[in-house]
C-alpha cells in the first residue's frame, strides 16, 4: 500500500515493481491463467462446503415421521405402502420453488446445497456487495425519509428475471466471489460505527441468506438499528413470518399481474408473491410495493388495472406503490426504456383506483417522485432523484391540513 509518507524514490521503485509484476502475469498463456483461476475457485468451494452452517427450513428422506406428500403428489405414491430412498434427498422449504435436492446438488438459488443429507447455506456470512445508499434508492419513500442504509447482498436468487439489473450477483454461484467470512456482529458494528440507522438486505434476493439476515436483525435491534428487506416476495409463509418479526420494513417487487408473465420472464409464479404481500400487510412490518413497468410485457391497461384493483382490495389504499422505469439490461437488451408517458398512465390508473401514494421511479425530477397529501393534495415530502429535499410533516401528519400520512417517520 502506498502511504502519504512514501518518498519519491520509493514511489518510483514501487511503480517499477508493480509494472514488472503486471507484465509477468500478462505474459502467462490464457490456459494457465484459467487453470490458476479454476484452482483458486475450487479451493474456495471446498472451504465453503466445509465451513458453511446447516441451513433451516428443509426436510429430508431421513426426517422422522416425514409425510411422503411433502415431496410427491398423491398420484405418484398411490398404492405404495413404503419406499426406502437409497440416497439422502432434501426438499427445501425456504421459497416457493420447493426444490428437491439430491446429494451434492443445489437448489435453483445456487446458495443451498445437500451435503451428506444436510442442507447447507453457502452464503451465510459471505456478503459480496456492501454499500451505503439513500433509503430512497431501495426504494422506500415512506420509511425514515432522508436516512442512509447500510446495504448488503450475497450471491444467489431463486428467480431468473430476464431484466435483472443485479444479475452479476443474483445469477452467480457463491464460489464466483471469494470473500472472507463476515459474522453478523461485524455488519451491525460497521453500521453503528458509521452512524447509519438502517441495515438493508438488498441487491440479490435476500431470502437465500435468511438465516444470516435474521441473525443480523436480532443483533441490530439491540443497538436501535432498523432493518429492511428488498425482496421478490417468493418465500414461504413460515420463513416470512420469522422475518416479519425481526424486520421493520419490507419492499416487495410485484413484477406483473399474470402467471404467464412470471413464468416466461422470471421463471416463477405470481400466487406466492401475492400471498407474501398479504402476509406482510397483515403484520406490523411496514410494506411498500414496486412494479417495474417493462414495455410490451407488463404495461397493458388490463394488467395495470388488475394490479391496482388487487392492491386496493387486498392490502388497502395506504400502501405506497412505485411504478419504476425499465432500462435495458441482462437478457432484455432489445427493449427500449419505459416511456415516461407509460409510467404516468400507470400512476394515474393507481390513483383513479383509490391508491393514495403512487410514485414514478427512475425518472429524476419528475413530480411523481414526491408524496402528496391525499386530503389537501399539497407536497408533504419532496424528492429529487433518490434524495429527499423537503419534508412537510409534523408528528406524521400533513403540516397544511393535519391529515395523517401513512408511514414510519421517526
Amino acid at each position: 500500500m502506498i502511504t502519504r509518507n512514501l518518498s519519491r524514490r520509493k514511489f518510483i521503485e514501487t511503480g517499477i515493481l508493480l509494472s514488472s509484476a503486471y507484465a509477468f502475469i500478462s505474459a502467462f498463456p490464457e490456459e494457465l491463467l484459467a487453470f490458476i483461476n479454476n484452482k483458486l475457485q475450487s479451493d474456495y468451494q471446498k472451504e465453503l462446503y466445509k465451513y458453511s452452517p446447516v441451513a433451516r427450513y428443509w426436510i429430508s428422506t431421513e426426517t422422522k415421521n416425514v409425510n411422503c406428500q411433502s415431496c410427491h403428489s398423491l398420484n405418484q405414491i398411490s398404492g405404495i405402502e413404503q419406499y426406502d430412498h437409497k440416497e439422502k434427498i432434501i426438499k427445501c422449504l425456504l421459497c416457493a420453488q420447493g426444490c428437491i435436492i439430491k446429494e451434492g446438488k443445489r437448489g435453483k438459488c445456487r446458495a443451498r446445497i445437500n451435503i451428506n443429507g444436510k442442507l447447507k447455506s453457502l452464503v451465510y456470512g459471505r456478503p459480496v456487495s456492501i454499500h451505503i445508499d439513500p433509503i430512497e434508492k431501495k426504494p422506500f419513500y415512506h420509511f425514515l425519509p432522508g436516512s442512509l442504509a447500510f446495504s448488503l447482498a450475497t450471491a444467489g436468487c431463486p428467480l431468473s428475471c430476464q431484466f435483472c439489473q443485479n444479475w452479476e450477483i443474483s445469477q452467480a454461484k457463491p464460489e464466483d466471489f471469494q470473500v472472507n467470512y463476515v459474522p453478523p456482529e461485524n455488519i451491525v458494528n460497521s453500521s453503528y460505527s458509521q452512524h447509519v440507522p438502517v441495515i438493508a438486505f438488498t441487491y440479490n434476493e435476500p431470502t437465500v441468506f435468511t438465516e444470516y439476515l435474521i441473525d443480523i436483525a436480532k443483533l441490530a435491534k439491540r443497538k436501535n438499528i432498523r432493518c429492511v428487506l428488498i425482496s421478490c416476495g417468493f418465500m414461504n409463509e413460515e420463513p416470512l413470518k420469522e422475518m416479519c418479526e425481526v424486520l421493520d420494513a419490507i419492499k416487495i417487487d410485484l413484477k406483473g399481474f399474470s402467471e404467464e408473465f412470471y413464468r416466461k420472464v422470471s421463471a416463477a409464479e405470481l400466487k406466492p408473491v401475492l400471498r407474501s404481500i398479504k402476509q406482510v400487510a397483515k403484520s406490523k412490518t411496514h410494506l411498500e410495493i414496486v412494479n417495474l413497468v417493462v414495455p410490451t410485457l407488463n404495461d397493458s391497461d388490463k394488467m395495470l388495472n388488475d394490479l391496482c384493483n388487487w392492491i386496493v382490495n387486498e392490502v388497502g389504499p395506504d400502501v405506497p406503490v412505485h411504478f419504476t422505469r425499465f432500462h435495458p439490461d441482462y437478457k432484455l437488451l432489445n427493449l427500449p426504456p419505459t416511456p415516461i408517458s407509460t409510467l404516468e398512465r400507470a400512476r394515474n390508473i393507481a390513483m383513479s383506483k383509490g391508491i393514495h401514494y403512487a410514485f414514478i421511479g427512475n425518472v429524476p425530477g419528475h413530480p411523481g417522485n414526491s408524496t402528496y397529501c391525499p386530503n389537501c393534495k399539497k407536497i408533504v415530502i419532496k424528492r429529487t432523484g433518490m434524495f429527499t429535499t423537503e419534508i412537510n410533516l409534523k408528528n406524521g401528519r400533513c403540516e397544511y391540513c393535519n391529515y395523517k400520512i401513512s408511514g414510519v417517520w421517526k
